[in-house]
């Protein structure tokens, strides 16, 4: 198949991992006989310097001709003042609205290879498959913001449309998974979780009578995550709680350099990145971590590209690395032997083949 795709490297880490993510792709197409345009683009702090904006004008219009958007990572302290007249992640949030990717996937899975690499005990973590549905276009990063010497708001705004649709699709995720959905608000304190729980419970018990729903207060389901990660199946949340806890989970993986994310609309086309930051302490050291990227090349080829036996075949590659023993330097303890993110790549594509 034809598929256009467009690269945004970013800040950072950002451009190690994405070349990680553009060996995969072109690979995918050589061995599975694809034509993938890869058009690399500005954006982030990158942009900001070259383009005085984070998200130039060709970049968008590039992104929403594209069948599908790969991000590394952005932002680092050059562009964090907090008097800084632009961010690179203004430019983030500007783009998941343009593109209208308001439902954001994160999968928690723990490799049986890396059960041991969580801080938590083994026994806690094996088995863990969890994913997160995060609302991303609402919520308290899009309300309106004020701020002077003395006093700041940031507004928190849901509608029951946006309620809604969240919830649609992570109870559609739950009914192809075990059927259990966690929604998790903060109802005893926010209005707007008041609203969240309503409408999620006439949603689900209207439209998805099969799935199991349960109500979680997000300090809850903060202490639950640790204490007994294998009871969740699917959670669904708000923007803010949802990029905290999905953080918190992904130290049961053992790394947020391994876990993947897709943004999603209505249409096929999403936004796929890696949940890490742009880490500019590493940057250029050869020390990231290429499988969260590996793995959301993975969610590209299946959610957007409709190539289910190639992001099957690449993800087993990526299983079959780290069950290796493949280890990158934030999954090595320190002053031990790790793979560099290229080497780390490049053991993935030696594995990766089409099935017999």
């Amino acid at each position: 198949m034809k598929a256009r795709i467009a690269v945004l490297a970013g800040d950072g880490i950002g451009p190690e991992v994405i070349a990680a993510g553009l060996d995969c792709l072109r690979q995918v197409a050589e061995r599975f006989r694809h034509d993938f345009e890869l058009t690399e683009l500005p954006f982030g702090g990158a942009a900001i310097d070259a383009h005085g904006d984070p998200l130039p004008r060709q970049t968008l219009a590039a992104c929403r001709e594209a069948d599908a958007v790969l991000l590394g990572a952005i932002g680092g302290p050059k562009w964090s003042s907090p008097d800084a007249p632009l961010r690179p992640e203004s430019g983030l949030l500007r783009l998941r609205k343009e593109l209208g990717v308001y439902a954001n996937l994160r999968p928690v899975k723990v490799h049986p290879a890396l059960s041991g690499a969580s801080t938590l005990r083994r026994e806690v973590v094996e088995g863990v498959d969890l994913i997160f549905v995060r609302e991303l276009t609402g919520g308290i990063y899009f309300g309106e913001k004020t701020r002077d010497a003395e006093r700041a708001t940031d507004t928190c705004v849901y509608t029951a449309g946006e309620i809604e649709r969240i919830v649609r699709a992570a109870a559609r995720l739950a009914q192809r998974r075990r059927r259990r959905l966690t929604s998790i608000d903060k109802a005893n304190v926010l209005e707007t979780s008041r609203l969240w729980r309503a409408v999620c419970t006439r949603v689900v018990a209207r439209e998805f009578p099969d799935v199991l729903l349960e109500h979680q207060l997000v300090d809850a389901a903060a202490m639950h995550l640790i204490r007994r990660p294998r009871d969740f199946d699917v959670l669904v949340t708000e923007n803010m709680f949802g990029d905290i806890l999905t953080d918190e989970a992904s130290m049961l993986a053992g790394s947020l350099g391994l876990l993947p994310s897709a943004s999603l609309g209505e249409g096929r086309r999403g936004l796929y990145e890696p949940i890490h930051g742009s880490a500019p302490d590493i940057a250029g050291s050869g020390l990231a971590n290429p499988f969260g990227t590996i793995y959301s090349v993975a969610m590209l080829l299946r959610h957007s590209l409709g190539l289910l036996e190639e992001a099957a075949a690449l993800e087993r590659a990526a299983d079959e690395a780290l069950a290796s023993g493949v280890r990158t330097a934030d999954l090595v303890p320190e002053g031990e032997r790790a793979a560099s993110t290229r080497e780390a790549a490049a053991e993935v594509l030696s594995r990766l083949r089409p099935p017999p």
